[in-house]
Order: C-alpha cells, then sequence, then structure tokens
C-alpha cells in the first residue's frame, strides 16, 4: 500500500535524513586505505546509541535462521548490495559502497544506548514495532585516489542519480525516473542492475511503490505529492546482471565481475518538485 505523508511526517524524516547523512559525511575522512572495514560498523553503532537513533537494519528477516545482523552493508568493489561489513583491511583504489537506515525515537520511549545491538532477535522485536520517521541512504567511497575506471563510474552513478529525482515530478511517472537513469548510464556504456530497485519509504522501511532504474518514459505510476521515495541506481562498468554471493554475507555481486557502484537518495515528493531528505549538502557538490 502507498502512504502519503503528510508535511509533519517530511520534517520529521528530514530529522533523521540528517543524522544518517552526518554519517556519510564523517566517513568521508574515515574512509581511506588502512581502515579495517568493521570500524565503520562500529562508528555507526556508536553514533545511534550517542544521538538515540534505532538501526533499522539489524534484524530484518529475510528469512534466514537469523535476522540480519549489521547497522550497514558494506559492498566492496564488485559487490552490488547488502553485503556484510567484515575485517577487511581497505586498499588504495578500492571502491566502497555503505548503505543505512535509521529510525527516528524518542528517548522516553525507547533507550538506543540500552539495546544490545549483537542480540538479532531482540532487535527484531524492535525493528518490526517500529513505525516511526525514517532515512535510507547508501553513498559510494573512492578508497585513496581513485582510478579512471572508478572515478568514471562514481561520476556516471552520481549524475544517474541526481538525473532520476530530477523526474520525480507530481504528474510524471515511475517510468520517467528509470528511462532518465537507463538512457544516461547505457549512454556511457554501463549497465543497470535490474533485479534491486529504489522503493517507498515510512512507515516502514520498505513500502511501495517499487521504483526501477530502468523503464520507458510515460509509463508506469503516477507520482502524488506526499509520496516519499528512494532512487538509488547500481550502476556496472559491465553488463547489468547479478548473482547471490554468500562469502561475505547475504548479498549481490556482478555476474560479470566487474565493478558495481551505487549511490541512494530518499526524497519527499512535494508541489516544487523533489525535496532531498538525506542530503549532505549542496547536491552536486559532493
Amino acid at each position: 500500500m502507498i502512504t502519503l505523508k503528510s508535511e509533519h511526517d517530511i520534517e520529521q524524516m528530514k530529522i533523521a535524513g540528517d543524522f544518517l547523512a552526518s554519517i556519510h559525511i564523517a566517513l568521508r575522512e574515515m574512509i581511506k586505505p588502512g581502515l579495517d572495514m568493521w570500524e565503520i560498523e562500529e562508528y555507526v553503532r556508536k553514533r545511534c546509541k550517542e544521538d538515540n537513533f534505532l538501526p533499522l537494519q539489524i534484524g530484518v528477516d529475510e528469512g534466514y535462521v537469523n535476522p540480519f545482523p549489521y547497522a550497514t552493508c558494506c559492498c566492496l568493489n564488485d559487490e552490488v548490495a547488502h553485503a556484510f561489513p567484515r575485517h577487511y583491511i581497505l586498499k588504495e583504489g578500492d571502491l566502497l559502497k555503505v548503505d543505512m537506515v535509521h529510525g527516528l525515537v524518542s528517548k522516553d520511549e525507547l533507550d538506543v544506548s540500552k539495546l544490545d545491538f549483537n542480540d538479532g532477535m531482540a532487535m527484531k522485536k524492535h525493528i518490526e514495532a517500529f513505525r516511526g520517521a525514517l532515512a535510507d541512504s547508501c553513498w559510494a567511497y573512492a578508497v585513496g585516489t581513485p582510478t579512471d575506471e572508478v572515478k568514471n563510474l562514481m561520476d556516471v552513478t552520481r549524475e544517474c542519480l541526481y538525473r532520476g529525482i530530477a523526474e520525480a515530478k507530481v504528474g510524471n511517472r515511475l517510468g520517467d525516473i528509470g528511462a532518465a537513469i537507463q538512457e544516461y548510464a547505457e549512454s556511457k556504456g554501463y549497465g543497470v542492475v535490474r533485479d534491486l530497485v529504489g522503493h517507498g519509504v515510512g512507515p516502514t522501511m520498505h513500502e511501495d511503490p517499487l521504483v526501477p532504474h530502468y523503464g520507458v518514459r510515460g509509463k508506469g505510476l503516477r507520482l502524488r505529492e506526499g509520496m516519499v521515495l528512494t532512487i538509488e541506481p547500481m550502476i556496472n562498468t559491465g553488463d547489468w546482471e547479478i548473482t547471490n554471493d554468500h562469502t561475505h554475507g547475504r548479498g549481490y555481486v556482478t555476474a560479470d565481475g566487474s565493478l558495481s557502484c551505487q549511490y541512494e537518495h530518499q526524497f519527499a515528493v512535494t508541489a516544487e518538485g523533489p525535496v532531498i531528505l538525506t542530503s549532505q549538502g549542496e547536491e552536486g557538490t559532493y
């Protein structure tokens, strides 16, 4: 079901988005050659406890015996999505994507500092009960000085994100978003992942509608004021196809071993145009 958000709902989501964005901003300085990837997970957990935000990925039931155990997804190079953070020393030239979702909660309602993030089943109860304001955003980071291949892929993927958001106007259709992304990426010779897509947000992490990053202009659901969506294109230097890979969690990798990049923003569809709720500053400058 698609839920249209009130002005108050969107304002609360912006608070959650500002918190999430502040973490991504901090990661710009933190991520460098020699960093143990696991320190990113530790940093995010620490910030959630300090600022009283619920890390909504911990406890997600994906159909496995145990729920998802981490506050972040950390995907390296050919990893596309949902890979676990782990002990890996980042190297010059690596391409790292960090995805996270956080929920705004009152400390009177739930003291996050007292939660045991390592108790997946206990966290699952909190996650499934959560119906508040949340924010979802993934960002890509070049480790050290990027190769031309990495830099070009990052530039194109980021441009795909903003071209998609620019189409998110009242009266436009989902196909307009997907077409804008697909046309640009493929004009540069890249593949657009089709198996994983954007989505509605609130009151839970994943809501209708699904937002494909490919499509045909003028087709699909018409956008309405009050929708809150994510656009999160996953763009590959090679083919668009991906495959499951459980080497580092429950993730996906490119089927041909090519590099994959992702940027994601959450935004509201308003009468004045799309309003990014996870902004890290002046758009296009970071």
